[in-house]
C-alpha cells in the first residue's frame, strides 16, 4: 500500500469584524504550536459578512506586519483577488512579503469575488476598481500567473503583450527568498479556473462543504492535468473548512472526508470572536486527532 503523506493543517483568521491585534494574539500563538503549519488571511476590501461598516483590514499589508512578528509558520492569503491590484505590483508586494518573512510565503492567488455574496461587489465600485466580466477575469488571471512568475525568475527586463496586461521593461529586484519562486497557490472551483491551476499551481484550494462536489472537481483537475502532460500529484490539493467551536465533531467529521480524499493542505476557518488559546484548542481538538 502507498504511503500516504500525513497532511499538514493551518489556520485562516478572515481580518474583518475583529481588531488587529486579536488576529495578531491568534498568529503569535500558532507560531509557537508545531502543529499548525500555516497561517491565513482572506483578500477583501469591505465586510462580506457581519456589519457592512465594520472594519476590514488590507490582506497585504497585514500579512508584511504578521510576518514580521512570527518566525515559523508559513503564511499568506487564501486568496488574493487578482482583480484587485496590477500584476507586477503585486509581484513586488509578494516579494516584500517573502522577504520579510525569510521565505515563508505560500502566494494565494484567484480571479476575484463573484458578484456573490453580494456584499463582495460593491467593494470594486467603492474603491474605483473595475469590475470584468467572469471570461475575462479568468484570462486576467492566467496572464498574470504568467507575468509574476516571470517577474520573480528572470534576470533580465522583459515586455509582456497579454489581453489583458502590458509590460515594458518589466523586472523584479530582489528577487524572493525562495527559489525558484514561492509555491503559488491557486484558489477556485469552476472549471474555467481549474484550467488556470492545472496550467499555473502548486497548490490548489477549494472550499469546503459538499465533499461529493470536492471529489467531482478533484477529478476535473486531474484530466484538465492529464490534457496538458502535467501529473496530477504535483499539485497539492487545499481545503478550506469552517471550525465549529461549540460542535468539534462536525469539523473533525469534515476533516477525515477532505483528508480520504486526498486533500493532504488543510486550512481550518477560524470565526471571531477568538476564544483564549484557539490555536492551542485547534491543535489538541482537531488536528491531534486527525494524526
Amino acid at each position: 500500500m502507498p504511503h500516504t503523506p500525513r497532511p499538514s493543517f493551518g489556520i485562516m483568521t478572515a481580518p474583518t469584524q475583529v481588531d488587529y491585534h486579536e488576529i495578531l494574539r491568534v498568529w503569535r500563538e500558532a507560531d509557537t504550536i508545531p502543529e499548525i503549519e500555516h497561517a491565513w488571511l482572506f483578500d477583501h476590501l469591505m465586510p462580506i459578512f457581519g456589519d457592512p461598516d465594520g472594519p476590514a483590514y488590507e490582506g497585504w499589508t497585514l500579512l508584511s506586519a504578521l510576518a514580521a512578528q512570527t518566525r515559523r509558520i508559513r503564511l499568506g492569503l487564501l486568496v488574493t483577488s487578482n482583480r484587485f491590484r496590477p500584476p507586477a505590483l503585486l509581484a513586488k508586494m509578494a516579494t516584500t512579503v517573502d522577504v520579510v518573512s525569510e521565505g515563508r510565503l505560500d502566494f494565494g492567488i484567484g480571479v476575484g469575488s463573484r458578484p456573490h455574496p453580494p456584499q463582495a461587489r460593491r467593494e470594486y465600485a467603492a474603491h474605483g476598481l473595475p469590475f470584468l466580466d467572469t471570461a475575462s477575469a479568468v484570462e486576467s488571471l492566467a496572464e498574470a500567473c504568467t507575468v509574476i512568475r516571470r517577474l520573480w525568475t528572470e534576470d533580465k527586463p522583459f515586455d509582456f503583450d497579454g489581453t489583458h496586461h502590458r509590460l515594458a521593461g518589466a523586472f523584479g529586484s530582489p528577487k524572493p527568498v525562495q527559489r525558484p519562486h514561492p509555491p503559488i497557490l491557486i484558489g477556485g472551483r469552476a472549471a474555467a479556473t481549474l484550467r488556470v491551476v492545472a496550467e499555473h499551481a502548486d497548490l490548489w484550494n477549494i472550499p469546503g462543504g459538499d465533499i461529493a462536489d470536492v471529489i467531482s472537481r478533484s477529478a476535473l483537475l486531474d484530466r484538465y492535468c492529464a490534457e496538458i502532460g502535467r501529473d496530477p500529484a504535483t499539485i497539492t490539493r487545499s481545503i478550506h473548512l469552517s471550525v465549529s467551536y461549540d460542535r468539534p465533531d462536525t469539523t473533525r467529521k469534515a476533516i477525515g472526508e477532505a483528508v480520504d480524499a486526498g486533500f493532504g493542505h488543510i486550512v481550518l476557518g477560524l470565526s471571531a470572536p477568538y476564544p483564549a488559546e484557539v490555536a492551542r484548542w485547534v491543535a489538541d481538538e482537531l488536528i491531534g486527532t486527525a494524526a
